[in-house]
């Protein structure tokens, strides 16, 4: 935990303590950036407002130093702009201050209980060019890799189980997060537009999958036309 409020840390810290966690608390930016090269963590709360760098970029140093682990920014900015700005530079998800206890456990189960919930028992999802090994946690297009964190993985192992499916906001942040999640799901757009970056990177704009917007329902991942069911 980054915070550099001692009203603000020592209240989370209890509440953390008391659900069973471990927590080293960090009043800097540097701080905690030393422990990160130290010892590895499942997961990072992080204040946007810190002393001695900007949360934003320490976001940013965290997600190389520690690859695997959750990035959760805890911010007073209430603008939606300085929100994406912290979950593209490589945060999970965010809170805003002031924090709701219910809230952050339920945000914390939902990250630390890692995978999306299946649509069907197949090891490996093949769509079109794309292959999920959802055992080995790997994502392969036209053969290249691609270099998912844990939910955007999580999100396409989910939406590729259905190709071709309309698959609801509210599924997908069932699945891949949590039955019970509160607040804003714009984590969710931040994520697929990460995911349809990376599928572009990995194949280019040809070869990548599509992930279609359905205005007011969610979000389908296109079937190839070859792949497609010619009686449906």
């Amino acid at each position: 935990m980054v915070e550099d409020d001692d009203t603000i840390g020592r209240t989370l810290q209890t509440s953390l303590h008391q659900h069973g966690h471990r927590v080293a608390w960090h009043r800097s930016a540097r701080a905690a950036l030393r422990e990160a090269r130290l010892h590895e963590f499942e997961l990072a709360l992080l204040d946007l407002g810190l002393p001695d760098l900007d949360g934003v970029e320490l976001c940013r140093e965290l997600r190389v130093v520690q690859p695997g682990c959750v990035l959760v920014i805890l911010t007073a900015r209430q603008e939606e702009m300085d929100v994406v700005v912290g979950l593209e530079a490589g945060a999970d998800d965010y809170l805003t201050k002031p924090v709701r206890l219910t809230e952050l456990h339920a945000r914390i189960r939902a990250h630390l209980r890692r995978g999306a919930a299946p649509a069907d028992n197949r090891a490996v999802l093949a769509v079109g060019p794309l292959q999920v090994d959802r055992a080995a946690r790997r994502a392969t297009v036209s053969g290249h890799e691609i270099p998912l964190r844990a939910k955007e993985f999580d999100l396409l192992a989910r939406l590729a189980a259905e190709p071709g499916a309309a698959v609801s906001r509210t599924t997908l942040m069932a699945d891949v997060w949590d039955a019970h999640w509160f607040g804003s799901t714009k984590t969710l757009d931040v994520h697929v537009a990460a995911l349809r970056r990376k599928l572009e990177d990995a194949a280019g704009p040809a070869e990548a999958p599509a992930i279609t917007t359905l205005r007011g329902h969610g979000y389908r991942l296109e079937q190839p036309q070859a792949d497609r069911d010619p009686d449906g």
